[in-house]
């Protein structure tokens, strides 16, 4: 009798049976468990022997059981959470409305003066002139197309929001890494930083910058320079938080058994940084980049609000909902505010409750 086994243990140690599978050649026992653990166990009896008959049923043809990935364990446990895949549709559908969005509506900046009432400057008909040629309605006053609007505004949004986010990302593994690897001196003057950007007052600075910086410099001008400028103050004041979580992350794999084995031959730091430590940190990164994402959505809708963010008439949701708060259309017009407002508030929910699922799914023993 042949036995072969591989095994990768459990830190909770709890074994579901996942399949026993009888043949005249075999009998392959699959094994499997709610966190990372993958048993298989292939016993090759002769025919009779062990209780088995020798017409069991398996043909040596079939191909044996094979132990999920961590990656398929994940993306099973991601499937069945429904609310989590719904938010990931969405989030999908948002970012084919922002590439594709701007090509099929119409141009955000066009003025439809026989739509709008002139006596009370609020659009003709109900709901804020919604109709076929205008699913959301038009604007007060100037009757712009709502939808051709909000659709831009989402392209700005989430631009701003993923780059800003990779910025944060990208610095805070880095020093987030190299804090808890090195500790010391390295670990303090580090984590002095991070006190430092989480005390300052962003919201000030960014007026301030934007008050400071002309309208022309750097080689850039106009709403390039202004969306760059949003991506470097959001994105760079933000990795302190993203930094925290991988210290804390690498001050515990920094001790593990694969760490010392590799300086056990060796490897200096860089490499022990970049091809040990940094793999095992995927999931907490995928997680809180996640949730990084609809911050940085409100943070620029904020700036926007403020009169700080995109140069008008380029359309952004916090500029329209600060549109119609100072000008008062939501009194005459209330589908001006509720249109964008509601654009903001689905959008972080979904980031966030897709960030929930995609962490419940990562580590189970976050729940």
């Amino acid at each position: 009798m042949a036995l072969s086994r591989w095994c990768q243990l459990s830190p909770c140690g709890i074994l579901s049976v996942g399949a026993i599978r009888y043949g005249d050649d075999n009998v392959r026992y699959a094994v499997d468990m709610d966190w990372w653990l993958r048993v298989a166990v292939t016993v090759d009896p002769s025919p009779g022997q062990h209780g088995l008959p020798a017409d069991a049923g398996l043909t040596s043809a079939e191909t044996a059981i094979e132990g999920r990935s961590l990656g398929q364990i994940a993306w099973r446990r991601l499937r069945r959470d429904k609310i989590a895949m719904g938010s990931g549709v969405f989030i999908v559908f948002l970012v084919l409305v922002a590439v594709l969005g701007p090509h099929f509506v119409a141009n955000p900046d066009v003025y439809h003066a026989n739509l709008i009432n002139p006596t009370f400057s609020r659009p003709n008909g109900p709901w804020g002139g919604i109709s076929l040629a205008h699913p959301l309605g038009v604007e007060p006053v100037n009757g712009r197309d709502m939808l051709a609007r909000v659709v831009d505004g989402t392209q700005y949004s989430l631009l701003i929001g993923f780059l800003a986010t990779v910025l944060a990302v990208v610095i805070g593994v880095v020093l987030g890494i190299v804090a808890g690897y090195f500790g010391g001196w390295v670990d303090t003057v580090i984590g002095f930083a991070m006190n430092v950007f989480l005390a300052f007052p962003l919201l000030v600075f960014a007026i301030a910058l934007v008050g400071v910086v002309p309208s022309s410099a750097w080689g850039m001008s106009g709403n390039f320079l202004r969306v760059v400028l949003l991506i470097f103050v959001i994105g760079f004041f933000a990795w302190p938080y993203m930094g925290r979580i991988i210290r804390g992350q690498v001050l515990s794999l920094r001790e593990r058994e694969f760490v010392d084995a590799a300086r056990s031959i060796g490897a200096r730091g860089p490499y022990i940084l970049f091809r040990e430590l940094l793999p095992n940190l995927v999931a907490p990164i995928l997680v809180y980049s996640t949730l990084l994402i609809p911050t940085n959505i409100l943070f620029e809708a904020a700036l926007d609000y403020l009169g700080v963010g995109l140069i008008p008439p380029t359309p952004s949701w916090g500029q329209m909902l600060s549109d119609a708060v100072s000008n008062g259309f939501y009194q005459i017009d209330p589908m001006y505010m509720v249109i964008p407002g509601l654009a903001i508030f689905i959008t972080v929910m979904a980031f966030n409750l897709f960030g929930d699922g995609l962490r419940d799914a990562l580590d189970p023993r976050a729940r």
